[in-house]
């Protein structure tokens, strides 16, 4: 329904092998529903949520999504394996139960390492709750029949918590049919106001956890190094509102602020997009993780900018497909960017890179190929 779509490319890869699936959501409507959508069982539990809801609110958004879950998979007691995906780590308690309940196995996907995250973030300061949380966390490890990690870091860190269970690394994907390579739209450039422009984009959740004060630093640098920049930050969490008060503070032309938008309107900013911003808090455990919209900007053929170390680093400096600059210095942002403002083979260069980089090894076809056999395991 909006910019991330994983879950419907692995259910909709476990269909057309003659699988039954069916899938328990949620949603922000005030009654549960259910559709199909191509050969996929969907329901949808009536469980606001939101990225601004603070701690607690968003306890009580889980708690009441995995007691929803329970009930309606008794339903489907006669499935074959139940699949949960975290985060958050408490869908593994609604997993360990129908598992138990209905002699159920389950498979635990993990997308970003908790409790581990907000630990580092402080977001979880109290010594017994951190470790009540980590001795769930590796509980639920213990009990999956195997677990799948979207990326090599989040496999290593599960694999030296529980040695004795198989993990495997099914990334997020670059959706290659979808997003293609394309000339700027004259239409769109109007649109989005960026006739002429050289556009850099950031695509996205806007919470704590991306640092995108960064993103506004990197603007204002650029700006007073007269850079022809227009930064684009599309997406809506809980300090968009901070956000958009800084930048006024700042004096930021440079920079427009583009609500939410769906997989159509995610690929309208991507064509005006000649760099895409990947960002991360400058807080190690966030490295690990499988960034969205890291994999869209592959596929759509766009040079990749990124401010954090990790695995994506390595993937984005070996393929040659984009540049990391310095989290804590937004002049190296400027620095690093300018060549490919001053030399357009340059830029089409690594754009190319990146688009082959999405063909070869993170394609849509190879991972949901890659996921579906997993399930011949079972």
């Amino acid at each position: 329904m909006g910019g991330v779509v994983r879950s419907y490319y692995l259910a909709k890869a476990l269909v057309d092998r003659g699988h039954r699936v069916m899938v328990i959501t949620a949603w922000n409507g005030k009654q549960s529903r259910t559709e199909q959508i191509d050969g996929i069982e969907v329901h949808y539990l009536p469980v606001a949520y939101d990225n601004s809801f603070g701690f607690y609110k968003r306890s009580w958004s889980f708690v009441r999504f995995n007691t929803g879950a329970i009930r309606l998979a008794s339903k489907f007691r006669d499935f074959t394996v139940c699949y949960a995906i975290s985060v958050p780590l408490t869908i593994g308690l609604a997993a360990r139960w129908i598992s138990m309940r209905f002699g159920m196995p389950y498979v635990f996907e993990v997308g970003d390492l908790w409790p581990d995250a907000p630990i580092q973030m402080g977001f979880v300061k109290n010594y017994f709750f951190k470790q009540m949380l980590l001795a769930l966390e590796k509980s639920i490890y213990r009990h999956a029949r195997f677990i799948v990690a979207l990326s090599p870091a989040i496999q290593a860190a599960i694999e030296k918590k529980v040695p004795e269970k198989t993990v495997y690394m099914v990334p997020n994907m670059s959706d290659t049919d979808f997003y293609k390579p394309v000339a700027k739209d004259p239409i769109l450039e109007n649109k989005f106001r960026v006739t002429g422009k050289w556009v850099v984009s950031y695509i996205g959740a806007v919470g704590v956890a991306n640092g995108l004060d960064y993103f506004l630093e990197c603007a204002n640098a650029s700006r007073k190094a007269g850079l022809p920049i227009q930064f684009i930050l599309c997406g809506t969490g809980a300090v968009l509102g901070t956000l958009k008060q800084l930048a006024a503070s700042m004096g930021l032309q440079n920079i427009s602020f583009v609500d939410f938008v769906d997989r159509d309107g995610t690929r309208e900013v991507m064509n005006v997009t000649d760099a895409v911003f990947v960002s991360y808090k400058n807080v190690p455990i966030l490295e690990t993780g499988s960034p969205n919209k890291f994999f869209d900007g592959l596929a759509a053929g766009k040079l990749i900018v990124i401010n954090f170390s990790g695995w994506v680093r390595k993937e984005v400096e070996q393929a040659r497909c984009g540049i990391f600059v310095d989290p804590l210095q937004p002049l190296d942002f400027v620095k690093k960017i300018s060549p490919f403002l001053q030399d357009t083979s340059q830029l089409k260069s690594f754009q190319g890179n990146a688009r082959q980089l999405a063909e070869r090894k993170f394609n849509r076809t190879i991972i949901t190929e890659t996921f579906a056999g997993l399930f011949s395991k079972l």
